[in-house]
């Protein structure tokens, strides 16, 4: 492409991981010219490697289940949970709620994973740019955005013109930094920090592939998710005045708090600590600012969608899970929008209050589980037909409503208002 040229679609995708690969695959399916421009080159390192069940309805809407099933990828069937004298939970299985194919997950390795997801929107249509990166949103007099400016990495500089952009750029949030709309979740400000393990325990038979959540004191967590190659992701999630109450050194802190859980102190140590997969530094990865919103979910020819839109605290696994059914559902109003020839604002109400609704589901669960009263336990001792809903939360089913089961949970903890985001700028 040459500097300068004017390069015209009906929609513009601004980064191509998992939420902007679905908008970009979904817009291509509705017959619409669509570019992805993703400053990286794939496959790139990325945390989130779990999937949760319900992912499975946008994954087939994309046409990649077929793939997921014939992939390397663990199979997870199940969840446990594990207190710090290292005694597991009965696993969890999702076969047990959820009658359906759904039921089997998966967990993934982010940089193959994102990269078959980007050259599925290429195989629909979609045409990606890696390696370009947006300086700029374009607007018009009266501040639509009406395309993007870009820049290659050669330093070429490129516009791009249409009528809607969505931006999918993930947590550093191209939207959401220029515009302000970040607004933290105060009570959820964990830090995490993690490494791999090659030849570590992994449990056996239909447990091979679970997701094991591993308690550390004051409601600190770690997660224990096998990947291919004998390969295992480990992290602590915690607040950071307790990992860093005695020194900044993250392997001193990452091996202290293994010390801290008997079951991750015995699955890991028969293995060797490695660096990610598919990235060059580690072995130790470690990020902030954990859990926020967007305070708007759009303006005039411009949608949110992913990370940019949200980032909710990982204790759920639910991190893809919204990036790819954001991206779907905002593919969908954006061609709405398009063939009503109206890209205002207004346009992407109904979209954003649905992804509003089911973030604050999983948001208040989230709560629950770091609040020093709750225990699930009780909960459902003391509410048995609420298991079910509970359970329908964590997998996903999260666009449904969920009074009755939040009304119960206050009882035992203590709940956060809804944050006021969600809504489109100027609506």
């Amino acid at each position: 492409m040459k500097a300068g040229t004017n390069h015209r679609y009906d929609a513009i995708v601004v980064g191509g991981g998992p939420a902007g690969s679905a908008a970009a695959t979904v817009l291509a399916m509705h017959g619409r010219r669509v570019v992805v421009i993703e400053k990286e080159k794939f496959p790139r390192y990325h945390i989130g490697e779990s999937l949760i069940p319900y992912t499975y309805f946008p994954l087939k809407r994309l046409g990649v289940i077929g793939r997921m099933r014939k992939s390397v990828y663990p199979k997870k069937y199940s969840v446990q949970f594990v207190s710090m004298d290292g005694l597991a939970s009965h696993p969890f299985y999702f076969f047990q709620h959820l009658d359906h194919p759904a039921s089997q997950t998966w967990q993934v390795v982010r940089g193959d994973f994102d990269l078959m997801l980007l050259n599925n929107a290429r195989d629909k249509g979609a045409e990606v740019l890696e390696e370009t990166r947006v300086v700029e949103l374009l607007r018009d007099s009266v501040n639509t955005v009406i395309g993007v400016r870009a820049e290659t990495k050669k330093g070429r500089a490129l516009e791009f013109h249409a009528p809607v952009t969505i931006d999918a750029s993930g947590r550093e949030g191209f939207s959401l930094a220029r515009n302000r709309w970040r607004v933290p979740d105060p009570k959820l400000d964990r830090v995490a920090l993690w490494t791999y393990y090659r030849g570590a325990v992994r449990d056996p038979g239909k447990d091979e592939g679970a997701t094991t959540i591993a308690f550390l004191p004051d409601k600190g967590w770690f997660w224990y998710i096998p990947l291919p190659d004998d390969v295992v992701s480990v992290g602590a999630v915690a607040q950071s005045d307790y990992l860093f109450r005695d020194t900044r050194k993250l392997e001193a802190i990452f091996e202290r708090e293994v010390g801290r859980n008997k079951w991750i102190e015995q699955h890991l140590a028969p293995g060797k600590r490695i660096r990610a997969p598919g990235s060059s530094d580690g072995p130790f990865y470690l990020t902030r600012e954990w859990s926020y919103r967007s305070r708007h979910c759009g303006a005039d020819g411009l949608v949110l969608a992913g990370d940019v839109l949200t980032f909710l605290d990982p204790v759920f696994s639910s991190g893809v899970f919204f990036a790819l059914k954001g991206g779907e559902l905002a593919a969908d109003a954006v061609h709405a929008a398009l063939a009503a020839g109206d890209v205002s604002a207004r346009r992407f109400r109904e979209y954003g209050e649905t992804m509003s609704r089911g973030i604050e589901s999983m948001r208040r669960l989230v709560h629950a589980f770091y609040d020093p009263e709750f225990s699930m336990r009780q909960f459902v001792t003391r509410y048995p037909p609420l298991r079910g809903d509970v359970t329908d939360c964590i997998i996903g089913n999260v666009f449904r409503d969920f009074t009755r089961l939040f009304k119960a949970v206050g009882e035992f903890a203590r709940l956060p208002a809804a944050m006021p985001c969600g809504g489109p700028l100027n609506s």
